[in-house]
This record gives structure tokens, C-alpha cells and sequence, in this order.
């Protein structure tokens, strides 16, 4: 299948390559950016005047809820919503059930997604059986099963030599260990501490909870050397220790909620249920914190957090509702609106989105680290063609996922999807 992207303003964050042009496609590769070849005769044309081409989004954190939780989301409907959000590779934790743990499971979740050639599906394995916390899972196994990193998703760590143990063997094969710093005696409550929490009578959860799970972490990772990514950082303090590790030349990188990059506990409201998030929304002083770290590189990657959650799990009283949202088709959108609103232009907010998700993954993308989360001749034609400029207002009925509950609900955003290319091939078009 050949395919020519005509007239768009051709974006490479990685790069910085910025211009109007033509991208041409064949065999799943581009062949040609900006001077499409003589010979070229393609079976499609993309009229892409007045929208950007960009690299394929990569997300870090999308729940796909197969196994086990098929009646809160399936394959079929994550899987639409991240091609309909310009999402072209998605990162999954291991919490479904049961775990990811074993590589014949691991291997049944990638073959049914590369059986509907949509995006590009990369999940974590359980650091732990069970995500127990106990015994150490087979790695190696894992690893060669398509896992791409080890995570404890949402459970934290109860013994620290255990976790030792995880990083010294990961640290031994070069594996990266994915972990959201929280300590687990602390983390218990459902908002985060403060005046809004104390006013409505909701557990709290202190910013203690987030720097001491760091300051562990960081000691740890002295100790063995491991590479830690950490997930959905909350607070300014949390920011503030991640930028001191990396000054001090830590293997460490970091990503953060859309939820975390434009809410605060304020958000809650009285008793708003979709505000009911994993990490808690925190103070305003927080949100601009982490505003600042994504605009200057301490925060590397900013993800949508997409964990769709079913009507009767969230209609319920503010701290008896399953935390999480829908966010894959917001994710692009949310960006644009961050990058416009703090003056960090586009090519930032693309970047948080493309090329930096792609370091972060580094060589667990095999194949494709060489092209991932850019556009290069040769490079695998993995392509989000948005228009900038059309507004679109978010109304959770028309959302593809399963889960229909966002704490966005009624915003009107720019930056809609019109085309998603999956190895060169449409795999989503909006008219």
C-alpha cells in the first residue's frame, strides 16, 4: 500500500524539523519527507492542508482491562480509542487478572492485539508473582514473552529488600523497572491531604507519601545501579527530588498524568466521583510545579493514565468509587492545550508525547527504536495527521472506550485526529 500525506506542516520533535510538505509511504516505511519521489504513484492520497503530520503517539500508561475485567473495557474498544487519539503504541501495566506474570499470558495479549492492527501493544510484566510482593517473577522469560519493563503497577512494594533483589536482577540484564513512588502505609486515603480533604471529611494523602517512596527508590537504585522509570509523579517536592537524582546522574526518568498536568483538589468539587484519581489531584502549587518540570525536561513523558472504569463502580460515593478515567482519545488534545495555555509551543508538546516516550523505552522496542516516536526516511510510518485548529468538545457517550467517565467531560479542546497510520496502513479517519 502506498499512501501520500500532501500539504501538511510536517513535525519531528526529536529533530526539530518543522515544514510544509509531503510524506510519502510504501511497505509500511516512509520513503520520502517534504520531496516525494518522481516515480512515486500512490493508492492513496491524504489531503492533509491546514493539519499537522506528526510522529504516532506513544502513551506509557493505558489500561486495556484483558484480562479480567472485560466488563469495564475490551481490546476491541481500548484499542479503537487509541487510534482514534492519534495513538500509535501504548504501555499496559500488569494488573489484570489474572497478572501478568506468566509469558503465556503475556504472549495471548499480544497476539490478539496484533490480530487487530491497530496500536502497537507493549506490556510490562509483574515485577512480583502476583504483584504480592514476594518472590521475584522469571524476568528473562518475560522479556522474551514481549514484556518491554516490570512494574509493580498500583501496588507498592511492602519489603524493601525485596525490591533490592528486583533491581539488582534487573540491574544484571539491563531491564528497566517501572514503579510509582508511593508508600504503601501512607497512600491509603482517596484525596491528597490538605484543606479540601480535611473540609470534606476524605482520607488524605500526604506528599510524605510520594518523597519517601522517592527517597527509597533513589537509595536503591545508588545501590545496584538499576534504570527505575517512575510513574505519574503528583507533587512539586516529587518533582523537585526527581530533578536532584537526575543532576546527580541517576538512571531515572519520569512521566505524568494529564490528570495530574491541568487539575487540582479544588476539581473535586463537592464529592465528584470522576475526580476519584490515582495519584490524588493535588494543590494548585503542585499542578504548576509539574507544569514547569514537563516545559523543562525534569518530567519526561506525559501520559493519559487511561483506566476506564464501569458505570456501577464509579456512581458511587466519593471514597467508595474505583479511581481512574478515560483519557487515550484526550491525550493529544490535553497536550496541545498545556503547550498552548504555558507558552511551550508545540514542538514541547509533541515531544512529551513522541520522541522522549520513545527514549524512555529505548532498546525494549527492538525493531522499532530506531523510528519510534519519529519521522525519518526509512523509519517505520507510524503517523498521527491532526487539525490544530478544529475544536471539539468532550462528550463521554461519543468516546470509543468502554469507559465513558473523564474529569473532562464538557471541555472544548482543539487538536483533533483525522488520520492514525499504524505501519503505514489507516488504521483510523475521521471526515
Amino acid at each position: 500500500m502506498k499512501i501520500l500525506i500532501k500539504n501538511g506542516r510536517v513535525i519531528d520533535p526529536a529533530t526539530g524539523f518543522d515544514q510544509i510538505g509531503d510524506v510519502a509511504i510504501a511497505a509500511g516505511r516512509i520513503v520520502a519527507i517534504h520531496g516525494t519521489l518522481a516515480d512515486f504513484v500512490p493508492n492513496k492520497v491524504i489531503d492533509a492542508s491546514g493539519c499537522i503530520v506528526a510522529p504516532g503517539l506513544i502513551d506509557l500508561a493505558a489500561r486495556l482491562r484483558e484480562p479480567g475485567y472485560e466488563h469495564e473495557g475490551m481490546l476491541e474498544s481500548e484499542l479503537a480509542a487509541a487510534v482514534a487519539g492519534g495513538v500509535t503504541s501504548l504501555v499496559c501495566p500488569p494488573d489484570t487478572d489474572p497478572v501478568l506474570d506468566e509469558p503465556g499470558l503475556v504472549e495471548m495479549l499480544k497476539f490478539r492485539a496484533e490480530k487487530m492492527h491497530q496500536s502497537r501493544v507493549f506490556p510490562l510484566g509483574a515485577l512480583t508473582r502476583a504483584l504480592k510482593g514476594e518472590a521475584l517473577t522469571e524476568m528473562v522469560e518475560l522479556t522474551e514473552a514481549g514484556c518491554v519493563a516490570f512494574s509493580q503497577a498500583e501496588v507498592p512494594m511492602a519489603n524493601t529488600q525485596v525490591l533490592m533483589r528486583a533491581l539488582q536482577y534487573a540491574a544484571t540484564f539491563g531491564y528497566t523497572v517501572w514503579l510509582r513512588p508511593q508508600e504503601m502505609h501512607l497512600g491509603r486515603g482517596v484525596a491528597a491531604s490538605g484543606a479540601l480533604a480535611t473540609r470534606l471529611g476524605l482520607g488524605g494523602v500526604p506528599v510524605a507519601a510520594e518523597t519517601i517512596a522517592l527517597h527509597t527508590i533513589f537509595e536503591l537504585v545508588r545501590a545496584t545501579g538499576a534504570r527505575v522509570h517512575l510513574c505519574r509523579l503528583s507533587s512539586a517536592a516529587g518533582v523537585a527530588l526527581v530533578a536532584k537524582a537526575k543532576a546527580e546522574g541517576l538512571d531515572v526518568s519520569c512521566d505524568v498524568s494529564i490528570n495530574s498536568l491541568h487539575l487540582t483538589d479544588v476539581d473535586i468539587g463537592y464529592f465528584d466521583s470522576r475526580m476519584r484519581l490515582d495519584p490524588p489531584l493535588r494543590q494548585q502549587r503542585d499542578r504548576d510545579a509539574i507544569r514547569q518540570g514537563l516545559a523543562d525536561g525534569t518530567i519526561d513523558a506525559l501520559v493519559s493514565d487511561h483506566t476506564p472504569v464501569d458505570e456501577d463502580a464509579k456512581t458511587l460515593p466519593f471514597a467508595e468509587a474505583e479511581p481512574g478515567a478515560t483519557g487515550l482519545e484526550l491525550l493529544l488534545s490535553m497536550a496541545c492545550k498545556w503547550g498552548q495555555d504555558d507558552a511551550v509551543g508545540l514542538q514541547r508538546a509533541l515531544a512529551v508525547l513522541t520522541s522522549e516516550p520513545a527514549r524512555v523505552l529505548g532498546n525494549a522496542l527492538g525493531t522499532l527504536q530506531a523510528s519510534a516516536g519519529r519521522l525519518v526516511k526509512g523509519g517505520v510510518a507510524d503517523i498521527c495527521v491532526f487539525d490544530p485548529n478544529r475544536a471539539w468538545t468532550v462528550e463521554p457517550a461519543a468516546l470509543r472506550s468502554q469507559g465513558k467517565h473523564t474529569p473532562f467531560s464538557g471541555y472544548e479542546l482543539s487538536g483533533c485526529v483525522r488520520y492514525t497510520l499504524v505501519g503505514g496502513q489507516v488504521a483510523f479517519e475521521r471526515a
